[in-house]
């Protein structure tokens, strides 16, 4: 695997060499999980998968077969979010996804077109009065529930300083949708950047700011849990690249 990100073949990892090899990864992984399941949807074989074939696929046996309140309720509630995601995803508006379209419908965050919807369904999912923000009650919410009722770990009220510090830009008590996305999805974060910094930071025992092969399998470790090998999976697997 390092001589596979060593582009240049100098016998060093760079920080960007790291970076691109971690975004390939990722987008390999994507698009094996959409190769994965593409079959499960596709039912009249086209190469394409229609907003109805998906709906069949995927709730057809639920709509049949529950009538009960409970199942019933959370699944009246998904369909419509599927279905508004899917005509998101589905750029030319014919209700039938290509692969590419379909991936976007899979894997939103990857998609510019896409990030207005990953901003809403977080908000629908942690407004929990409905009153179209995320407040701070909701935010710790969503991460921790003080079953107990006693005082708050350390690192929860931390994330309260966090909401208040960080989060909730215009100070107004409460997370609107552009606060949400510069949360979830923030503009100068590099996802694929960091971790290869943080590879190179951790293992670079000379402080030459690049990596030998000796300091990469020094600290396998690391690497092993990292995406750059999508955490070890690359070690087992059979390469055609």
């Amino acid at each position: 695997i390092v001589d596979r990100i060593d582009d240049n073949k100098d016998g060093y990892l760079t920080t960007e060499e790291l970076k691109n090899w971690i975004k390939r990864v990722q987008k390999r992984y994507i698009y094996e999980n959409v190769a994965k399941v593409w079959k499960d949807y596709d039912l009249n074989k086209d190469n394409k998968i229609a907003w109805e074939e998906y709906k069949q696929a995927t709730y057809g046996y639920y709509l049949e077969e529950f009538q009960d309140g409970t199942d019933q309720h959370s699944f009246k509630k998904m369909l419509p979010r599927d279905e508004r995601r899917f005509k998101t995803a589905d750029l030319d508006g014919d209700l039938t996804a290509t692969r590419e379209e379909f991936t976007a419908f899979l894997h939103p965050e990857e998609f510019e077109h896409m990030k207005n919807i990953v901003v809403l369904e977080t908000l629908e999912d942690i407004d929990k009065n409905e009153d179209g923000f995320v407040d701070q009650d909701e935010y710790i919410a969503d991460m921790f529930a003080n079953e107990e009722g006693g005082p708050e770990p350390d690192w929860v009220i931390t994330e309260r300083e966090q909401f208040s510090d960080f989060r909730d830009l215009n100070k107004d008590g409460k997370m609107d949708k552009e606060e949400i996305q510069h949360w979830i999805l923030p503009q100068d974060y590099d996802h694929a950047l960091a971790e290869a910094r943080h590879l190179v930071y951790e293992s670079d025992v000379n402080k030459d700011q690049k990596l030998t092969k000796e300091e990469v399998l020094d600290n396998w470790n690391m690497f092993v849990g990292s995406q750059a090998t999508n955490y070890g999976e690359d070690l087992t697997r059979n390469h055609d690249e």
